[in-house]
């Protein structure tokens, strides 16, 4: 059971609020110290040895990738096409939030990104119109969910590389899923504009002259969606291949398509790319030499033994994981539970006959809700930031986006074919 000291010893290190790849280091390192008679060489190239992996450029590429979205226009054009589609609808300027977060969930890889150019450029509007700013931020905040569940969400070749399932069979599962949050929030965002009288942003539908000059104008955002689920579904090019692929296009589109980029913002742009990947490639690594033990120490083995012989109900198995989890995303950061979790839970799923890309999708979806809850959620805590908006205000006006996240991962859970159906 040395493996179950090293989780607490990690989870001691989280409460405390040390660094999740410092933290995971510093478990490993025990384990070579205090627990295993294996020289600490074996440990360092555990940690280096997933570097080597090529699928992980997909990550740097998607990451500028969405990076780039708010200097080059892409994102402002998308901006029209969405409230375009949905303006009508009572309560527009919240359905065009929603819609946007779904179009960007095509292109953009990072919730917190996707929150962050949401707090800009819709949520001040939005107060402009009467929504409330705990509304306005908790509709932001939701709809920022349906990134990391649509390719290329960087949740999804996480999973992929951690459970080693195709990244491009988890792009493909995450469609449905994502369109289902963006349906269901829609939904509530009609509810709650009824209740407090929120009008239309638009006092017409859309013209067919209209139509045609907004999606004129998006159209090099419409390839882009096309460009990487297109290409990896049909078999085109890899997720890395995509990436690189859709990374051109838009730094082409910024520069000499809408000129709205300049070389100062595709500087500033590589910069923070970098410091971003460098942060997932840590914990990544670490996950790697974590797995490994895992494995040596059979923790999977036995933890599979342990819950099948409580149940071998697949549903019930997935039910208890799902409050589990909904638990545990209060107080550790998402990213860090599934890269722990997983190597754990693979063997338990195997065993039960749960196909792992529909498990994936479940355990995204159920950790990207631990984002928007308290006291760790990282979403809800930028947001809240951003539009200077309490945790108090955020929790009273956001239950019914929550809500309806939470239906949302109960069908995900108990349909698979809503992840399997087009893969």
């Amino acid at each position: 059971m040395t493996w179950a000291i090293i989780i607490v010893v990690m989870f001691a290190l989280f409460a405390l609020n040390m660094r999740i790849y410092l933290a995971m280091f510093a478990a490993i390192l025990a384990y070579f110290v205090f627990f295993a008679d294996i020289p600490l060489q074996i440990g360092i190239q555990r940690l280096i040895a997933p570097t080597q992996n090529t699928s992980l450029l997909a990550i740097p590429f998607f990451v500028l990738l969405g990076t780039l979205l708010g200097t080059t226009g892409i994102a402002g054009r998308l901006l029209m096409l969405a409230d375009l589609l949905v303006g009508r609808l009572r309560g527009g300027l919240g359905h065009t939030n929603v819609m946007l977060s779904t179009l960007m969930g095509g292109i953009s890889a990072s919730n917190l990104a996707d929150a962050a150019m949401m707090c800009r450029m819709v949520v001040p509007n939005m107060q402009k119109a009467g929504y409330r700013r705990g509304t306005a931020a908790a509709i932001t905040a939701a709809s920022s969910l349906i990134t990391p569940i649509l390719p290329p969400g960087i949740a999804l070749i996480i999973y992929g590389l951690v459970a080693d399932v195709s990244i491009g069979s988890m792009f493909v599962a995450g469609i449905l899923p994502g369109l289902l949050c963006s349906a269901l929030l829609i939904a509530a965002v009609y509810i709650v504009a009824r209740r407090e009288g929120q009008p239309p942003s638009r006092e017409s539908w859309p013209t067919a002259r209209e139509t045609g000059i907004t999606v004129l104008g998006a159209w090099p955002a419409i390839l882009l969606v096309a460009v990487i689920i297109g290409g990896i579904r049909f078999g085109v090019f890899t997720p890395s291949e995509a990436g690189a692929v859709a990374t051109v296009i838009t730094i082409l589109i910024g520069l000499f398509v809408y000129r709205e980029m300049n070389g100062r913002d595709l500087a500033a742009a590589f910069s923070m790319t970098a410091r971003q990947t460098a942060a997932v490639l840590l914990v990544i690594m670490m996950s790697s030499a974590l797995a490994w033990i895992f494995t040596l120490e059979r923790a999977g083995v036995e933890l599979a033994d342990w819950i099948t012989a409580l149940t071998s109900n697949p549903w019930l198995f997935l039910l208890v994981v799902n409050l589990a989890l909904l638990v545990l995303g209060m107080f550790i950061e998402g990213n860090a539970l599934l890269i722990i979790l997983v190597p754990l839970l693979k063997p338990v799923v195997v065993d039960l006959g749960i196909d792992p890309v529909h498990f994936g999708i479940v355990m995204i979806l159920n950790l990207a809700i631990g984002t928007l809850t308290p006291p760790v959620g990282t979403v809800m805590l930028l947001t809240c930031n951003l539009t200077g908006t309490s945790i108090t205000e955020f929790l009273k006006d956001g239950w019914p986006f929550m809500l309806a996240l939470i239906v949302a991962l109960a069908l995900v859970t108990f349909v698979p074919a809503l992840s399997l159906a087009l893969i």
